[in-house]
């Protein structure tokens, strides 16, 4: 089986990346993989529930009955 990753394989490693994106592209890379897990994190910190509540309801708004909607031609219901 593989054993722990040494110094030495970790130095092969990084130059194989460093020969295949090169030096200017590195930068970027890591602020890419710095932000997917700062998302990542966040993402597993917060709350299971999400409020779906329609913006409406939240604001208290009046809703309409079903006589209003029936005399507006909403025969839906």
């Amino acid at each position: 089986m593989l054993g722990p990753i040494g110094p030495t394989e970790l130095i092969l490693i990084l130059l194989v990346v460093l020969v295949l994106f090169g030096s200017k592209k590195l930068p970027e890379i890591g602020q890419g993989l710095g932000r997917a897990i700062r998302n990542f994190r966040r993402a597993t910190s917060e709350p299971a529930e999400v409020d779906i509540t329609p913006k409406a309801e939240k604001e208290g708004a009046r809703q309409t009955t079903a006589d209003e909607r029936k005399a507006w031609g909403f025969f839906g219901e």
